[in-house]
């Protein structure tokens, strides 16, 4: 485990008007799972770029050896050659394919120029049998789920003969038993002798699984601990990553709890693609004013299905129930209903749903708010310019400018964007779908930040997130809700991770 199987020296990476990487150094040993934590934008993601060739040499300074050798990446196949294999944390497979056909994409089992389609789909077999998928090779990508979507991305990384695999992000989107079964997955690998690097936000699980941790924070390296001799715990990490010691993950809070906003009653939701299948049924819940209510649920409880529902109608067929609006019923019936009567709703894919990647801060920020700086049909350019300034300076958004695209800024600053376009609409009810995804410590404190703050303000906030700690720390009340049901109703002084996964399972086999 002594023995160095990869070195990057003096590694500096410059895009137009930002330093990404500043002579950073990183040393990876045979055989280990090394980890590289850091905040959004702190330069994890680049690093790993130049590493597998999707900056190719010349587009960075410094020099990186692999297996004891210079090498000089033209691109990702020059990587692959080499045996290094990046997943990305946006998986690169092909929905409409078979699973056989995307592990071997690219990397064609074929025979006098027509594809082998035995040994295609045999090979694939005894692949998924090693990554523990036990679907059928031709089953299509698009019929299986995000965890094994990303089973099937290890598996075509060991048919490219790996032999230092990079994952960013891996387990982000996957529920706890997803999670757990990756990380089992890569301890095999490392047994097997295949080196990892994996970058991630979830503490919890770098200091389970990690041998080594390297943290980088602003382009450069700050230090690199061993799990083992080091003893190195989460709040050692996090002082590494943010600069400081993070006494407490969350901002403290003295809540004013006002009256009623929003009570839902008896809501039922029937699944678009299986109109005769319930996923929420008969819930009810209430809002206050300056109140932050969690919603917690296992993986498929329906959470997300109830707020995209409540929010416009913009998921389910045959809505039923009543919603009340402080203290009178009101009809959504579309989104422009909810942002009429104050109800808006962030997404938990912002890249996806949440925001235009390739507009500008700006135009994102003024998307949901438009009619309300628009005469006759034109948009007021100077007063949408003024708005986007007003939340790029009061959000904290670290973006050069609100002329910024997008798609260029870390995942905390784009979720800053998601809230600013609905703050935008002044709304009375804000509903946060996964808030803090993909987002480091740092970043997660000031959405914290800015989630107290709403309330302060008098709105009432709906929370669901995957995180109990995070219910727990952030919220004055909290729903469960299991197999469409409204399950339980805790507030804080009561809740505790057990009571609450108690309640989250309760009705389940």
């Amino acid at each position: 485990m002594t023995e160095q199987i990869l070195r990057m020296s003096g590694i500096t990476k410059t895009f137009p008007g930002v330093k990404a990487l500043q002579d950073v150094n990183l040393s990876v040993r045979r055989g280990e799972i090394h980890a590289v934590c850091g905040e959004n934008g702190a330069g994890k993601s680049t690093l790993m770029k130049v590493l597998s060739g999707v900056y190719p040499h010349g587009d960075y300074e410094g020099e990186i050896t692999f297996e004891g050798r210079r090498c000089e990446f033209g691109g990702i196949r020059d990587s692959e050659r080499a045996g290094v294999v990046i997943i990305h944390q946006e998986l690169a497979l092909s929905p409409q394919l078979s699973i056989a056909e995307n592990i071997f994409l690219g990397n064609e089992r074929a025979r006098r120029g027509l594809i082998d389609w035995n040994r295609t789909n045999y090979e694939a077999a005894t692949l998924m049998k090693r990554v523990g998928l036990r679907e059928n090779p031709t089953t299509a990508i698009a019929d299986i789920g995000v965890g094994k979507q990303q089973l099937v991305e290890i598996a075509k990384a060991l048919a490219k003969e790996v032999r230092l695999l990079i994952l960013d992000e891996p387990t982000a989107a996957l529920n706890d038993d997803d999670s757990a079964h990756l990380l089992d997955l890569l301890r095999g690998l490392r047994d097997e002798g295949i080196t990892c690097v994996i970058i991630s936000h979830k503490l919890n699980e770098v200091t389970a699984i990690a041998d080594s941790v390297t943290i980088v924070r602003d382009g450069r390296t700050i230090e690199t601990l061993d799990m083992r001799a080091d003893q190195v715990t989460e709040d050692r990490i996090i002082s590494g990553m943010v600069g400081r010691a993070l006494d407490n993950r969350f901002p403290p809070h003295e809540p004013a709890i006002g009256d009623e906003v929003l009570r839902i009653e008896d809501w039922t939701v029937y699944s678009p693609n299986q109109p005769d299948r319930k996923v929420v049924d008969g819930a009810a819940l209430s809002l206050r004013r300056g109140e932050i209510v969690g919603l917690a649920g296992l993986m498929g409880a329906g959470r997300t299905e109830l707020a995209m529902s409540v929010f416009g109608r913009t998921y389910g067929v045959h809505i039923t129930g009543r919603i009340f609006k402080d203290g009178k019923p009101i009809e959504v019936r579309n989104v422009q209903d909810a942002i009429r009567h104050g109800i808006a709703y962030a997404t938990e894919d912002r890249k996806r749903y949440g925001l235009n990647l390739i507009e500008d801060v700006k135009r994102n920020i003024s998307a949901a708010g438009l009619p309300g700086m628009s005469k006759r049909g034109w948009v007021d350019e100077m007063r949408e310019y003024r708005v986007a300034e007003e939340f790029h300076k009061s959000m904290n958004i670290k973006a050069p400018s609100v002329s910024s695209v997008v798609g260029q800024l870390s995942g905390g600053n784009q979720q800053k964007v998601v809230l600013s376009k609905w703050i935008l609409t002044e709304p009375d009810v804000l509903i946060l779908d996964e808030p803090t995804r993909g987002i480091d410590v740092g970043a997660k404190y000031e959405i914290y930040t800015i989630i107290n703050r709403l309330a302060d303000q008098g709105r009432a906030v709906l929370v669901i997130s995957s995180e109990l700690p995070e219910l727990l720390g952030l919220c004055d009340r909290i729903y469960t809700l299991s197999e469409g049901r409204v399950t339980g109703e805790v507030p804080r002084r009561d809740a505790t991770q057990e009571r609450l996964m108690h309640l989250m399972t309760k009705g389940q086999e």
